[in-house]
């Protein structure tokens, strides 16, 4: 009796943990939809019903594009895993069959670069995990890398608070970490981000200072240590001296508005950091990842570095390939506090030069820095430009962009367009192939595009909580018409259908193919040393 008594205490226990975690689901998705966008999960929330899709999905006759090769196939999904890929495919009842006859089946984007739910100035993005990651679903992109930010500048307590925003994720995600400043419970922590917490990418700001700024002798600490570790350096590349200056230059002159931000931080500034932080890699010898490059002076200091054979990685982002910085002029405020980001939009040509950079594997792969405000809080910085937060959308539309602006213009082909969305970015951070790739064994993470549909970007359609959008009213070809992550269909028919929580956070393990022959440079940079010179003692 008293074992039975037991068991039934347990029972009404675990079913009391189902009834809080579905009330939890609930409010999240309530939030959401109180948030005005339609997204749901339910015949009572939003209006949209829940997923019935089976575990296992047939996918027909698409033209199946990895990086490396495009063929007719089927692919078959069970269980959130690709099983098969092969012509003619024979599976049994009970499978959802998708004809993808004329249209492209490929990886879902990874994007290299975003921040949900980041502070700053005081606020939080609009997007959190939950809403930014629906409309990147949307787009196409079914797993995405953000940022953890230090709290006061512990690595550990920040990846505690970026993990428990993650819990309303509804694709998979991982994390790069900042470090911010330097002293040995840093350095102990970045061992125990890469040794126990899936982390082997750390980002070195050179601008924001005051805030996460770093000097020279912190970024050379920070590189020798991620060489230790095999965890990429990240570096925003503004020199943050000449940049506070630049500001202080502004207001003194009067320019208060957006303009003055593009004004302060000209693209000579971004060449500079840019230089210099390949240079200091370079002495360290450890592999640079350069994000959101924005500007020709440090596309050029990226060429040069890799043409003498350096591991230097660079990130344009999609509002740098599709815009330029006359947005910032506009005389309406909040249709240029929209555009205000670090570093800034440039003027005509260089968007330009960064597709040419792209087409031609000067650059490696597209990401978004995707930091969504609403008007409201843009307008905080109504008479002072430095109080402006800094960010633009991107993580719905990135996919599109780089379809329409890079292979319908010819630029690049279909298998490039997936190594520059998708699978360089899952090599770089060793996920692949995991992730970026339809092959058997993969994450069933796929999208199906259709190169002959068209798409249109509106504020009043995207699934941002953002009421303003830099891309407005901008319309291409080649439209994703479905989505898949983990094996389950997301997004279909222009409907969403996701679920907080169900995302997963993805550890991503150390030494990716950029660390490899790394100890035979180091071999050969002593073995040219020639020292130390053993020298006689004089017997004067």
């Amino acid at each position: 009796m008293e074992s039975n008594s037991k068991t039934q205490i347990l029972l009404h226990l675990f079913s009391l943990v189902l009834l809080l975690s579905t009330f939890s689901s609930v409010c999240e998705l309530n939030q959401f939809c109180d948030s005005g966008i339609g997204i749901g999960l339910g015949e009572s929330a939003c209006g949209i019903t829940l997923s019935t899709s089976s575990s296992k999905i047939l996918i027909k006759g698409g033209i199946v594009v990895n990086a490396h090769r495009e063929e007719v196939a089927d692919v078959y999904v069970e269980d959130g895993i690709i099983i098969a890929v092969k012509p003619n495919l024979k599976v049994s009842d009970h499978v959802t069959v998708l004809d993808a006859t004329g249209k492209f089946v490929m990886p879902g984007g990874i994007d290299p670069h975003a921040h949900l739910a980041m502070k700053g100035l005081g606020m939080e993005t609009v997007d959190d995990f939950f809403s930014g990651q629906a409309a990147a679903l949307a787009g196409g992109t079914t797993m995405h890398i953000d940022f953890v930010i230090p709290d006061n500048g512990s690595l550990t307590a920040g990846f505690e608070t970026y993990t428990k925003k993650a819990m309303k994720s509804c694709m998979d995600y991982g994390f790069h970490v900042a470090v911010t400043k330097w002293d040995e419970v840093v350095s102990k922590e970045m061992e125990i981000m890469v040794k126990e917490r899936g982390i082997n990418s750390f980002k070195f700001f050179l601008a924001y200072k005051g805030a996460f700024m770093v000097n020279d002798e912190l970024l050379l600490e920070g590189f020798k240590k991620c060489k230790s570790l095999g965890a990429l350096a990240m570096v925003h590349a503004e020199n943050g001296d000449a940049v506070y200056e630049g500001q202080k230059r502004m207001i003194e002159l009067g320019i208060t508005g957006p303009e003055g931000h593009a004004l302060s931080r000209p693209p000579s500034l971004e060449g500079e950091a840019t230089a210099r932080t390949i240079r200091l890699a370079g002495f360290v010898n450890t592999p640079l990842y350069v994000v959101h490059v924005m500007s020709i002076d440090a596309v050029e200091e990226i060429a040069r570095a890799r043409k003498t054979g350096q591991r230097v990685i660079g990130e344009p982002i999609a509002a740098g390939l599709a815009l330029d910085g006359s947005g910032v002029w506009d005389p309406d405020f909040i249709t240029a506090a929209k555009f205000l980001m670090s570093p800034p939009l440039r003027a005509p040509g260089h968007d330009k030069a960064l597709q040419a950079a792209l087409s031609t594997g000067v650059l490696q792969l597209v990401g978004t820095d995707h930091c969504s405000w609403n008007s409201t809080q843009k307008a905080l910085g109504m008479d002072d430009f430095r109080k402006i937060p800094n960010g633009v959308n991107g993580i719905e539309e990135r996919m599109h962009l780089v379809w329409d602006i890079m292979v319908e213009s010819g630029q690049i082909s279909v298998t490039d367009y997936v190594r520059v969305t998708s699978t360089e970015c899952a090599r770089i951070f060793n996920i692949y192939p995991r992730k970026g790739a339809i092959l058997p064994g993969s994450d069933a993470d796929i999208i199906i595009l259709n190169p002959n549909s068209s798409f249109e970007i509106t504020a009043k359609s995207h699934h941002s909580r953002s009421d303003t959008n830099v891309y407005e009213g901008r319309r291409g070809k080649g439209k994703v018409e479905v989505t898949i992550a983990g094996g389950r269909i997301v997004w279909e028919n222009d409907e969403l259908k996701v679920v907080p929580g169900s995302g997963k956070y993805v550890e991503m393990p150390p030494f990716s193919y950029l660390f490899d022959g790394i100890d035979k440079l180091d071999a050969k940079y002593l073995s040219s040393l020639q020292a130390p010179v053993k020298r006689f003692k004089s017997t004067a």
